[in-house]
């Protein structure tokens, strides 16, 4: 039982910090698009935000059960098949950019806009803004946001085992529901909670420390 435990606690933080990171990457793009083409932004463009802004709600609206299984195609062409830790990348990662362009967008949109007009009275072009007052100023909003989405990944990985994503979830539904092992439940169950515990008080030290 420790073995099995052991390696599916392996293979959940790995799609979690994996499918977090490219989720992060990836989600930055549209988060300062957003930002940017928003009506009090730099650069307002109504219909590149409303356009930007239906795309991100649309994905953001499915289940994630339901997603996994519609880029079954796109996990085949990426990952080299459908199932397992790895292929699971391809689906959380999808599940959780627009889920991270709305935090980060949020973020980026807080920053007080007299420190934005008064970066522009000193001359200051919209990349410098956007890199000396935009990110600068909302770097610990940001963080908070990450940690957010880590811990949704989380419960997304989780049932993502339903689909052979492997990982705690499942070993969860393998062992424990379906093998009738109430001890796999149980312990499973434990460290996805120590794991959320372990991730947003980290979240929270860093935030402290950079507010």
């Amino acid at each position: 039982m420790s073995e099995i435990i052991l390696e599916a606690t392996y293979e959940t933080l790995f799609m979690v910090i994996g499918s977090t990171f490219f989720a992060v990457v990836l989600g930055f793009i549209p988060a300062i698009v957003l930002t940017l083409t928003a009506p009090e932004g730099l650069r307002p463009n109504k219909v590149v935000y409303q356009i930007l802004d239906v795309i991100v709600n649309v994905f953001r609206s499915f289940p994630f059960v339901i997603l996994m299984v519609l880029v079954i195609p796109l996990t085949r062409a990426i990952a080299g098949k459908a199932i397992g830790t790895t292929a699971a990348l391809v689906p959380l990662t999808i599940s959780a950019i627009p889920f991270v362009a709305r935090v980060l967008e949020s973020s980026l949109r807080g920053v007080d806009p007299g420190l934005i007009e008064a970066a522009k009275s000193f001359g200051a072009s919209d990349f410098q803004i956007l890199r000396r007052v935009y990110l600068k100023e909302a770097l610990p909003s940001i963080l908070s946001g990450i940690t957010l989405t880590m811990i949704s990944i989380i419960g997304y990985s989780a049932m993502g085992g339903a689909l052979g994503a492997g990982g705690l979830g499942d070993v969860a539904i393998r062992y424990g529901y379906q093998s009738y092992k109430m001890p796999y439940l149980i312990v499973t169950s434990i460290i996805l909670i120590i794991i959320v515990q372990v991730i947003q008080s980290i979240g929270n030290y860093f935030y402290k420390k950079l507010s």
